[in-house]
């Protein structure tokens, strides 16, 4: 009989993960789209928009710690800007650590995350090196003629689609965003913004292999560094999301930092899946 799997759930702004550590479970786990899928259902699992799978790197790799991340329909996802934040988290606390810096190995390359104590015991702040925001997809001519006058495709490691419009608030995001979705190739996450001040965006996303979600960090550095280029903001923003307020800094280099924070939300055993 195989042994339960433990996992922790986790939020960043509303954005929940389940994260899974082989070191927190005593062996190498077998973890796939099945276990997302069957883990993530909001009626028959747990719930979340998405798994994250820890596992020990690589000798000589120059990480802690590789993260895996699968979107809750059992899709693979290059990196998530809450999600590693909540990753960090978890790996904090089956280390014992209460701050200090921490380097994860993901499929968007090596994140440097440093962790500090949040507002109470179940919280971390994370500072997440997010590297530099890169040109992203190119936009189908049929897309494109449908788009407000300012948007932008950019990748954060991940691709995203930055359309900037009056209320992000008033998109009907499960129509809007799911048509533009799989109107490229390989999915796309999708962003409504508007510049509120030089140091403040409203935020609505749809992602990609999860729908509708309170928050996206990935999301908040491509608006951050589009509306940048765009010379409608400051070098750091403050990216006001329906789950919460995550803040991004742009260097003169182009470098992304990503702040904002992770909460425990609690800590379960899963029966038969996952066990190698």
């Amino acid at each position: 009989m195989q042994a339960p799997v433990r996992l922790g759930k986790y939020h960043g702004l509303g954005n929940d993960f389940l994260v899974v550590l082989d070191e927190e479970n005593g062996r190498a786990l077998e973890i796939g789209p099945a276990e997302a899928r069957a883990w993530c259902d909001r009626h028959t699992g747990i719930g979340a928009d998405g798994l994250l799978h820890g596992s020990a790197p690589a000798p000589g790799a120059g990480v802690d710690i590789v993260m895996r991340l699968y979107n809750a329909d059992g899709s693979v996802a290059e990196m998530s800007g809450n999600g590693v934040r909540c990753f960090g988290h978890a790996v904090a606390r089956a280390r014992g650590m209460a701050a200090g810096p921490l380097r994860v190995g993901t499929d968007a390359g090596v994140r440097e995350l440093v962790l500090s104590p949040g507002a109470d015991p179940a919280e971390l702040a994370v500072a997440v090196g997010m590297g530099v925001a890169g040109p992203g997809p190119v936009i189908p001519a049929e897309v494109a003629a449908r788009l407000p006058e300012r948007h932008a495709t950019v990748d954060m490691g991940n691709p995203h689609l930055v359309l900037e419009v009056p209320e992000p608030a008033e998109i009907d995001l499960a129509a809007e965003g799911g048509r533009l979705e799989r109107s490229f190739p390989d999915g796309i996450n999708v962003e409504f913004i508007a510049v509120r001040a030089p140091d403040q965006i409203e935020l609505t996303v749809w992602e990609r292999g999860a729908g509708i979600t309170q928050a996206c960090g990935t999301g908040a550095c491509a608006a951050a560094a589009t509306a940048r280029a765009w010379g409608a903001t400051a070098a750091e923003v403050v990216v006001q999301m329906p789950g919460g307020s995550a803040r991004v800094a742009v260097a003169a280099d182009g470098a992304i930092t990503l702040t904002g924070p992770s909460v425990h939300i609690a800590t379960v055993e899963v029966a038969g899946r996952g066990a190698g």
